[in-house]
């Protein structure tokens, strides 16, 4: 990279010995909880970053969401965001665990936190008093609502952002009643954009040496996922006299979006183009279809997708999943099986590339973890860790800080800090 006369000075970020990943050297201190901030962090951490999980004495509530664990505090889900890190248990609160985190950040690189902005300030751990500490902090906040807004100091978590966001409207426009998605689409949207900002402010600090406050409101962040895919003739302002638009992309709303339906089960299927949807034609017994002026191109199929749909559903029932899956790969139409939680657990595909690998857990026994989806040719972290108990590494990373056994011990007698329960 090419160095300027701001650049950072790169020595003091050498990979250490062993290690791997692209983000070997990079610190982050990690304040968040639940979903969106650790995922954030274990992606920073799978590719090679020293996460360090900063706990209060209450420890993260994820800890007991997403089911229960073999041990107290380790539920699955907990297991899956927060491998690759280690937790410290500080009262922040405490002029003495306050302190320390302070003395963290003094040779770290990111400080990541999820609660309100006005929640930072009272702990006296605004950015302006953050980069006092480390003037070149990358610090990023995600949290519900923008800043500018009347929204902003209102509490959020993943349903209030899918009602408010248009996502549970989208499912009533497709099905009659709105839903939220079995899923917590807002905090992992927000999550992986998280990792982004991060990135870029990596990037440029590399540049210029100049730290950044970043934000990531989930509120307009999930607006703008659905407002890029059904704002739809909505972009466009209308003229006097002229009616409004139409918003909602007729093919993603429409009630036939969902698998395929067979003779014996169902399938996954997208076909767009004429090379892909003539073929389906002649399997479903309509080759008429292929010079019918509302089917015969992608524009007056997306111009009639509520009659292509129904047409195209009602011929997949003729055959069976297996023939369809069959034909189609035949074709060269994209296409793959319909699955279920549990089944998707046994596909074959996510064997070939060791998607669900088995690690031993030090308390919760064998686990099932997931491989990192993405690779990148600089490789990996070589040390994998799992996913760590509350306060079970608050000695060690206070040492490595520069405290004393002594130091240490008149803080846990303080309730400034926390060790590991015992087990």
């Amino acid at each position: 990279m090419t160095s300027s006369g701001n650049a950072r000075d790169n020595s003091t970020h050498k990979k250490p010995k062993g290690e791997r990943g692209l983000l070997a050297g990079i610190k982050v201190i990690d304040l968040t909880s639940v979903v969106i901030g650790p995922l954030c962090t274990q992606i920073l951490a799978d590719h090679g970053a020293e996460v360090i999980k900063v706990e209060s004495p209450e420890g993260d509530v994820g800890r007991h969401l997403g089911g229960r664990g073999r041990s107290p505090g380790m539920a699955p889900k907990f297991l899956h965001l927060n491998r690759n890190k280690r937790s410290i248990c500080l009262d922040l609160k405490h002029p003495q665990g306050h302190a320390a985190l302070l003395r963290l950040l003094k040779d770290a690189d990111v400080m990541t936190w999820n609660v309100r902005p006005n929640s930072m300030a009272r702990m006296n751990l605004s950015y302006d008093e953050v980069r006092a500490v480390k003037p070149d902090i990358i610090y990023c906040g995600m949290f519900g609502f923008g800043q500018d807004g009347r929204y902003a100091e209102k509490p959020a978590y993943d349903p209030v952002v899918q009602g408010s966001a248009g996502v549970a409207g989208l499912i009533a426009r497709a099905q009659g009643e709105p839903r939220y998605l079995p899923y917590v689409l807002a905090d992992r949207t927000g999550g992986l954009i998280a990792v982004q900002m991060i990135a870029m402010a990596l990037f440029n600090r590399e540049r210029t040496g100049e730290g950044q406050s970043i934000e990531v409101p989930m509120f307009e962040n999930m607006a703008t996922q659905v407002m890029t895919e059904h704002l739809y003739n909505r972009t466009y302002v209308a003229a006097p006299g002229e009616p409004e638009g139409q918003t909602g992309d007729p093919r993603l709303v429409s009630p036939h979006y969902t698998p395929e339906k067979t003779a014996d089960g169902y399938f996954s299927l997208s076909a767009n183009t004429n090379a892909q949807v003539f073929p389906l034609f002649d399997a479903i017994g309509r080759p008429e279809l292929k010079n019918d002026p509302r089917f015969n191109t992608v524009a007056a199929r997306f111009a009639n997708t509520a009659e292509y749909f129904s047409i195209r559903s009602e011929g997949m029932r003729q055959h069976s999943t297996a023939w369809w899956l069959e034909y189609c790969e035949k074709h060269d139409i994209p296409a793959a099986p319909y699955h279920t939680l549990e089944t998707l657990i046994d596909d074959p595909h996510m064997a070939d590339v060791g998607f669900f690998v088995k690690r031993e857990h030090p308390t919760e026994g064998t686990i099932i973890d997931l491989k990192p989806a993405n690779t990148l040719s600089g490789g990996a972290r070589e040390n994998w860790l799992p996913a760590p108990h509350l306060g079970e590494q608050t000695e060690e990373i206070l040492r490595e800080a520069g405290y004393s056994a002594a130091e240490i011990a008149a803080m846990v007698a303080a309730g400034a800090a926390r060790l590991p329960a015992a087990r």
